[in-house]
């Protein structure tokens, strides 16, 4: 899942509450009541939504949809800096030991968010700041097409878009001048990332101005606009990507094509670049809030690789195939029976029926239900190539819905073996709602409502693949094996991510470790690895999250016997958002305590 910011986006209630408000957030008026740390929560909202305004564009609140600051200027990151030195010193002032239990746990999650902030800041990321995964001309490229997060229903809207496009041009140049102070100083991508950056440039980089994406939103311009402002607009459109957008691609895909690749390194992670062992370090403790060491991660990866072999050893001898494990992955990877589409809109059309079939069945594990609808749509095509299925959350208000975003680059090699778990992971009851319950949750301080710790987020969604039997599905033994697939998948993941950027694995060694044991096909195994080298630890928080939430799951069932009930677990687990580990687990056995 890829949400708004590459680094961090959480609903609490007084332990023991069985259901989520669902009411409006309390208007201003009603500030008056609200308690001195209240107001520092409050306060830290506002400011962030200044500094980080595509967080309040992704949350539904349009009063900065204009702005797009360059996160890449020292004058910007100083802001960003003295931000979070600003509330760490706010939260030094109170003692935790006399706020309400509610108010402890907000104090403990914002005062993580501005530590690990801070020392996020201490690395130069500036100096890398695109890349084939998870960037801002994707984000951008993603907005501009007007069915995303970018509003497009009136005359403002247009304007606003026009101004960010501004900024985002901008951005790209002070982008060039950063990557070739980066050459100089040893902060490079490596070479297979690199290539793939160059298609997207120059996918983005090409005419006719009325079939660029950034064109979208005037082929569906509202109605309710008057003749001259549409006239006005088009216009403005046209020239805004004739004369600033094709040539900002241009430029960069001419940068990246020329300059940058033979500056690229060869070797593959980021241990490689100055500090880069440090900064590994940092995005472990960022991505999976724990104080685990690369070492650590890498074995607990290995025995979880070994466990699950042993599982699919199992599905394999239950269909009757004959040979080893091996030869079972290429025959689920080319099995004609797993792989029956012929249109694109076959396979969306598939995760819809998953739903259909499963939706009954989650009364029996949830009391929280998601007012906020989602819908399953095809990743648009100038990413298509190496994105991810990834969810897309709704806005705060849920009048936008969130987004299931499937990746169908070749639907000849659209392989169904995986998809009940797919949709569990990424959808209902998965991404879809956690993130919409934490958002629609006002017991919640504002700041909390769209925070997002990945080892929390993620290894909910990875525990959540773990509940089809519970939810009607994997009735298939191919199913089940793609469920086991998937969390192989997470597993695999802590070996080559620590083995790349801490162990001095090769992209190569990192694939073919892949490929021994998991059932991927190898296109999608490369786009996978390229994606650990371009983004240092966040692949390591499925795992590390999900191991913790059926660890405390299983704490719960043995401690409570007969009282254990799964949906008051999981209401417990999801009504507070997104926490950092610790903090979650604290939270479960104090329920776990007041329950016995």
């Amino acid at each position: 899942m890829k949400k708004l910011l590459p680094v961090l986006i959480a609903v609490v209630l007084l332990p023991g509450c069985q259901n989520i408000d669902h009411k409006p957030a309390p208007s201003k008026q009603a500030s008056s009541s609200m308690s001195a740390i209240g107001k520092v929560f409050e306060d830290y909202h506002e400011e962030r939504l200044k500094l980080y305004p595509q967080e309040a564009t992704m949350a539904g609140d349009n009063r900065y949809d204009d702005l797009l600051p360059n996160n890449l200027t020292d004058s910007n990151r100083s802001n960003l800096a003295a931000f979070y030195r600003k509330y760490l010193t706010a939260l030094s002032r109170f003692d935790r030991g006399g706020l309400s239990a509610d108010e402890q746990m907000s104090h403990d999650v914002l005062k993580w968010e501005c530590e690990i902030n801070l020392k996020q800041l201490q690395f130069p990321t500036h100096l890398l700041p695109i890349n084939q995964f998870e960037s801002l001309h994707l984000q951008i490229g993603q907005w501009a097409g007007g069915t995303s997060a970018q509003p497009f229903k009136t005359v403002r809207d247009y304007e606003n878009w026009l101004k960010r496009l501004d900024a985002f041009t901008e951005w790209c140049g002070v982008a060039v001048s950063r990557m070739r102070e980066g050459m100089k100083r040893g902060y490079v991508l490596p070479k297979p990332l690199i290539e793939k950056v160059v298609p997207q440039m120059a996918d983005l980089a090409k005419g006719p101005v009325e079939t660029h994406v950034f064109y979208g939103p005037i082929k569906f311009i509202p109605s309710s606009i008057s003749t001259t402002d549409r006239t006005r607009l088009t216009t403005a459109y046209a020239e805004k990507i004739r004369e600033k957008i094709i040539p900002a691609f241009s430029h960069l895909q001419e940068f990246f094509s020329k300059e940058y690749l033979p500056a690229g390194r060869t070797s593959s992670g980021i241990s490689e670049i100055p500090n880069g062992r440090e900064y590994y370090k940092l995005q472990i403790q960022t991505y999976t809030t724990t104080d685990l060491s690369a070492d650590e991660v890498f074995q607990l990866g290995e025995r979880e690789v070994k466990r699950l072999l042993e599982e699919m050893e199992k599905v394999r001898k239950t269909v009757g195939f004959q040979g080893d494990m091996k030869a079972f992955f290429d025959h689920v990877r080319t099995k004609k029976e797993l792989i029956p589409f012929k249109e694109p809109q076959q396979v969306i059309d598939n995760f819809n029926a998953i739903h259909r079939k499963m939706q009954p069945a989650l009364n029996r594990l949830f009391n929280l239900v998601p007012r906020t609808k989602f819908e399953v749509r095809r990743t648009e095509a100038f990413r298509e190539a190496s994105a991810s299925a990834e969810y897309m959350q709704g806005s705060v208000d849920g009048t936008r819905p969130g987004i299931f975003y499937v990746p169908i680059p070749t639907i000849a090699e659209s392989n169904l073996y995986s998809d009940e778990d797919w949709f569990l992971h990424e959808a209902s009851p998965g991404h879809h709602y956690q993130i919409s319950l934490q958002q629609e949750n006002s017991r919640l301080p504002q700041f909390r409502r769209t925070l997002w710790y990945s080892a929390y987020g993620e290894g909910w969604a990875l525990y959540c693949e773990s509940l089809g039997k519970e939810l009607g599905l994997y009735d298939d033994p191919y199913q089940y094996f793609g469920m086991l697939s998937a969390e192989m998948h997470r597993a695999i993941r802590l070996v080559v991510d620590t083995g790349i950027h801490a162990k001095g694995w090769t992209r190569e060694q990192a694939i073919r470790y892949s490929l021994d044991h998991e059932a991927e096909s190898e296109a999608s195994i490369v786009a996978e690895i390229e994606r650990y080298m371009a983004w240092p630890g966040q692949a390591l928080s499925y795992k590390v999250g999900q191991l913790k939430i059926r660890e405390l799951r299983a704490r719960a069932e043995k401690e409570l016997g007969g009282r254990f009930d799964i949906r008051e677990f999981h209401d417990r687990v999801l009504e507070s958002g997104c926490l950092p580990l610790r903090v979650l687990e604290q939270k479960i056995d104090r329920w776990i305590r007041e329950k016995r």
